[in-house]
């Protein structure tokens, strides 16, 4: 059967460093950092007492009171995610058959805030079980796709990936399928994760993957640095639409890129630690690169995974030179993270934007806070360091791994 075409026809964001896509990706582009002291709860004691919040977020502007004490903060995030989606795509609910849209949302964690605060509360009891009864519902990850799919009246499928750290990007390539497969003719897809609480900070710090350079946060997040000391926290959701190529032009939709490809791949190697050359990540790429139908030659920029860890970044960096062997010093590589902090299973959505605007405006966003290249990455690799770079770019990847080796690769390509 022949594959129909997947383009890109919304986008949403809601980040530390840009509450909407206009003023993520300016502050993409202009090199700024979201990381700051942590103002949700009294970090005093923690190892890492700093994060990638969101700022200036009023979720009553987007959500009534009401409907919001339901829900926990990952799930406000994407509805807000997806309202600006929604109206970036001009989608008029009237006129399309909803039967046929889906929603596919990724979430590492979910409502990691209510299980704590519920918990806590017990606690302090008496032992009596006294639990609010919306706790299993703000709790669990499919909370936001049902939310999502029941504010728009969307019924096609429905969902939610969970694969850590790329759980979004595993979203987009199921989302890609079904409708190259003619299963759907727009899908919802994305990621949110608030996991800047008590458990979320105390859990990485127990398990060494935070930075802890409190006396300067802002410079913290810094991908292939020698002085990197792990990755910062980060919050938010990113949400696209997904259409069908003749669907979007028949009712005259802007489109942004195409999705051309997608790879999946498993390190079958450790719960945390990335296979030390690179393996799952060589294997996702080449499955991306195969299903695209493309050369490496033909990839111009690559949105790495980059996450400021020591073990992480240059493993990345071998399985893209062992893909790639000399294209890879021809090719842009940046770690938008090292603004915006790790925002786990929100990650894969928030940087395949920033993929699609590079795209749009011909300019890769920096690696900031890259002062000293560690000695164990080749010198040859442009890491965009510092600065946005401006240059012709056709195709695009974006990379997002996850604890437990889980491995998921996206790639984007101007309209052609």
């Amino acid at each position: 059967m022949t594959l129909k075409r997947v383009v890109v026809t919304g986008l949403g964001a809601l980040t530390p460093i840009g509450n909407d896509v206009p003023s993520y990706w300016n502050n993409l582009s202009a090199g700024v950092s979201g990381a700051g002291p942590i103002t949700k709860f009294d970090a005093s004691k923690f190892r890492t007492r700093f994060a990638c919040e969101l700022k200036g977020l009023d979720v009553t502007q987007f959500i009534p009171r009401q409907e919001a004490r339901k829900m926990d903060a990952f799930t406000h995030y994407a509805l807000i995610a997806t309202d600006e989606a929604i109206r970036d795509a001009e989608i008029d609910l009237e006129k399309i058959d909803r039967n046929k849209v889906g929603v596919i949302w990724g979430s590492g964690i979910g409502g990691l805030k209510s299980f704590e605060d519920e918990m806590l509360d017990y606690a302090k009891g008496d032992g009596t079980p006294r639990i609010n009864p919306f706790f299993i519902v703000r709790m669990i990850a499919d909370s936001a796709s049902g939310q999502i799919s029941m504010r728009y009246g969307f019924r096609g499928t429905n969902y939610v990936t969970v694969s850590a750290c790329a759980s979004t990007n595993n979203g987009i390539i199921d989302a890609f399928n079904y409708i190259r497969l003619g299963r759907l003719n727009m899908c919802v897809v994305g990621g949110s994760e608030a996991a800047v609480t008590r458990a979320g900070i105390g859990g990485f710090n127990a398990n060494r993957a935070l930075s802890e350079r409190n006396d300067s946060p802002e410079t913290a997040s810094r991908p292939y640095d020698k002085d990197r000391d792990g990755f910062v926290l980060g919050e938010g959701a990113g949400s696209l639409i997904l259409e069908e190529y003749d669907h979007a032009v028949a009712r005259g939709a802007k489109i942004y890129a195409e999705l051309i490809g997608g790879g999946m791949s498993s390190d079958a190697y450790h719960i945390t630690a990335p296979h030390p050359e690179g393996l799952g990540a060589y294997l996702a790429m080449k499955d991306a690169l195969d299903d695209a139908g493309i050369a490496p030659t033909d990839i111009d920029y690559i949105n790495t995974h980059g996450t400021s860890t020591p073990v992480g970044d240059p493993q990345e960096l071998k399985a893209i030179y062992q893909l790639f062997g000399d294209h890879s010093f021809k090719l842009n590589i940046s770690s938008t993270k090292s603004m915006t902090g790790h925002l786990l299973g929100a990650a894969g959505a928030v940087e395949a934007i920033a993929s699609i605007k590079a795209l749009e405006h011909q300019l890769v966003p920096p690696t900031i806070n890259l002062f000293n290249v560690d000695e164990e990455i080749d010198s040859r690799f442009n890491l965009t360091p510092l600065k946005p770079q401006a240059r012709s770019l056709t195709t695009v990847m974006s990379n997002a791994f996850g604890f437990g080796g889980h491995n998921a690769i996206v790639i984007f390509r101007k309209l052609s």
